[in-house]
């Protein structure tokens, strides 16, 4: 076995473009293989803990048709009583023009109550929240996040300042942290301002038609929904299309399936990629095996049997397809690094699973499509062999 390996080795030295052609395939399918797989497993990873961070026992309420009975901010403290609710809040989205002394830019402004925060883990870096006596006076007030702070002030030491949402003057209560997770809306400018501050001075909302509700554990969540459910088909005359309660574990079992099935297909495009290199290795070692008919017949005259001949083609094609699986490996190691530098929102990584199974495919490439043309000159008969020129 030593000896058909280094016989191999100087095989592929003696003609080093030729090698490097065969091995072309298996590099670009190993390459894409790793890549692509390393690629959706760090955007997929990053969702997950951006979507953990929030919690997985969220409940999202949208009403579509309050059949006359608009539900209230009254609704939504009577609702919050229910033993299975541990927090619950409107939530409504605007985007609007904010200004500060010097700047402007496009805002997300979301009306809310306090519990929101809560739901969505959203932490101050300074000042304070929404209070209840915010929502209670239409107080024009706001939390700011991070990005927003920056982008208007330059500072994020901004608490007490004033600034212009939608046309109107609001005193900045409170900023967020910075965001550690890698979520959607990381350079988005993001202000919460009481919900009745948003209703009073929205031609569109005037109602509570979104809300999102948080329990304490899956269980909770279940028996919630369940709750919220029946107490708005009670309100909604029995109309199950009026409103839609969408459960956030079930979206990330979703995404999930989702990852599972584009990891298939991925690896899938690129095992063909690999298969398409096998051919190569096949094409060429068929070629090798006629040049070498002479060498073969003088090792058969020799004493070399039909295994020795066998493992010796079988293992030339072996490491042909791992030299090029090693080449793959270390191409994608840069790619990869140079993604997780330049998508810096996202963290991407090799895994060492995705490098193994890299590994066994090519080993397998190399010795399903080795076989042939090993078989072939093994069954070469030596005074034939002898005479070819």
């Amino acid at each position: 076995m030593i000896q058909s390996f280094k016989m191999a080795l100087s095989s592929i030295s003696s003609s080093k473009m030729r090698s490097f052609l065969t091995m072309l395939g298996i590099i670009i399918g190993v390459t894409s293989l790793v890549v692509l797989v390393s690629l959706v497993n760090g955007a997929v990873t990053s969702i997950d803990e951006s979507m953990s961070a929030a919690g997985n026992t969220k409940l999202t309420v949208t009403v579509s048709n309050d059949k006359g009975k608009p539900l209230t901010l009254d609704d939504m403290a009577q609702f919050g009583k229910e033993s299975e609710i541990s927090e619950i809040a409107p939530a409504e989205t605007e985007s609007v023009t904010a200004k500060s002394d010097k700047k402007s830019g496009d805002v997300s402004v979301t009306g809310t109550t306090p519990g929101y925060f809560k739901i969505q883990d959203l932490k101050l870096a300074a000042g304070r929240s929404l209070k209840k006596a915010d929502v209670d006076s239409s107080s024009y007030t706001a939390v700011i996040n991070h990005y927003m702070a920056q982008q208007l002030f330059g500072t994020d030491q901004v608490v007490g300042r004033n600034v212009i949402i939608g046309g109107r003057q609001f005193l900045i209560a409170g900023v967020l942290k910075k965001s550690d997770n890698n979520g959607w809306n990381m350079n988005t400018m993001e202000a919460y301002i009481p919900y009745s501050t948003l209703m009073r001075s929205s031609e569109k909302v005037k109602a509570v038609n979104n809300f999102v509700i948080w329990a304490d554990s899956e269980a909770d969540m279940r028996a919630a929904e369940s709750k919220i459910t029946s107490l708005l088909l009670e309100r909604f005359h029995n109309d199950q299309k009026a409103f839609r309660v969408d459960n956030e574990l079930e979206f990330v079992k979703m995404v999930e399936s989702t990852n599972r099935t584009m990891l298939l297909m991925l690896g899938g495009i690129a095992g063909i990629s690999l298969i398409v290199g096998g051919i190569g290795i096949m094409n060429i070692m068929l070629v090798s095996v006629t040049e070498r008919t002479r060498e073969i017949g003088i090792r058969k005259a020799v004493g070399a049997g039909y295994k020795d001949i066998m493992v010796q083609f079988l293992v030339e094609a072996v490491v042909i397809s791992l030299i090029g699986c090693a080449i793959g490996i270390l191409l994608s190691w840069g790619i990869v690094a140079v993604a997780d530098q330049v998508m810096t929102e996202y963290h991407f990584s090799m895994s060492p699973g995705v490098i193994w199974i890299s590994v066994g495919f090519s080993t397998t490439i190399g010795i399903v499509f080795g076989s042939y043309p090993a078989n072939k000159a093994a069954r070469k008969k030596p005074i034939e062999a002898l005479r070819f020129s």
